[in-house]
C-alpha cells in the first residue's frame, strides 16, 4: 500500500501547520519552510499558491495520497450541498480518523497504523483498510487477540494523552474498547483551521 513516508515535521513546516502533535514544539523553534534557501522565500504567495498549499495541508493532515484526495473531491462535488463541507465530511468518515477522533490513538498516523495492522473489527468483521468509510450504526471494536497487547492494555494512558474532545457523531467506550458511530460529522467538529473553499477553487480551475 502506497504511503507518504516523508517526515511529518518537515511536511508541517512546509505547510505552516502542525500536522502531528509532535510538530507543535519543533515548529516553535523552526517555523520556516525547510530547505537551505527557504529563508529567501519572502514574496507574497499568489492565489493559486494559496489554494495549492491549503489542498496540500488538508491532504497531508488526513494522510491521503494525491489520487485518493482527488477522488474524494469528485465525490464531494457530485453530492448535494456545499462541496467543501461534503469533502470534510468524507474525510472525517474514514475509519482511521474515527479511531483517532475516539481517542484510541494520539495522531491520525498512529490510528492508520493500528487499523492497517488489523487490530479492529467493523460490525464483527476484521478490517485493515484505513480508508473504509464509517456510517451511522457502525460498531468498531478492538479484536480479542489485540486486547492483551501492551498498547491496548495501557489504552487509558493513550486516551489521556490525546487532545480530542467528544464528538457528537460517535461514542467511545474505553473500558469495552468500543466505538459506536451515531451520526454524521459536522463542519463545526472538523479541523477548525481549514479553508475548504480554497480547495474547491483549486479543483475548479
Amino acid at each position: 500500500m502506497a504511503r507518504d513516508r516523508s517526515p511529518i515535521v518537515k511536511q508541517s513546516r512546509r505547510e505552516g501547520y502542525a500536522l502531528h502533535p509532535k510538530a507543535h514544539k519543533i515548529m516553535v523553534k523552526k517555523s520556516g519552510i525547510p530547505g537551505e534557501h527557504a529563508h529567501g522565500r519572502r514574496n507574497k504567495p499568489s492565489l493559486y499558491q494559496t489554494q495549492l498549499r491549503e489542498k496540500q495541508k488538508v491532504r497531508r493532515l488526513y494522510g491521503l495520497l494525491e489520487k485518493q484526495f482527488a477522488r474524494l473531491m469528485k465525490e464531494a462535488t457530485r453530492r448535494p450541498g456545499l462541496t467543501g463541507e461534503n469533502l470534510l465530511q468524507l474525510l472525517e468518515q474514514r475509519l482511521d480518523n474515527a479511531v483517532y477522533r475516539a481517542g484510541f490513538a494520539t495522531s491520525r498516523r498512529a490510528a492508520r497504523q493500528l487499523v492497517s495492522h488489523g487490530h479492529f473489527e467493523l460490525n464483527g468483521r476484521r478490517v485493515d483498510i484505513p480508508s473504509i468509510r464509517v456510517k451511522s450504526g457502525d460498531v468498531i471494536v478492538v479484536r480479542e487477540k489485540s486486547r492483551k497487547s501492551g498498547y491496548f492494555s495501557a489504552i487509558d494512558e493513550v486516551v489521556g494523552n490525546t487532545t480530542q474532545e467528544p464528538k457528537s457523531w460517535l461514542k467511545s467506550d474505553v473500558k469495552k474498547l468500543k466505538i459506536e458511530i451515531t451520526g454524521l460529522p459536522t463542519r463545526d467538529e472538523a479541523e477548525p483551521e481549514i479553508n475548504e473553499q480554497l480547495i474547491v477553487e483549486y479543483y475548479s480551475r
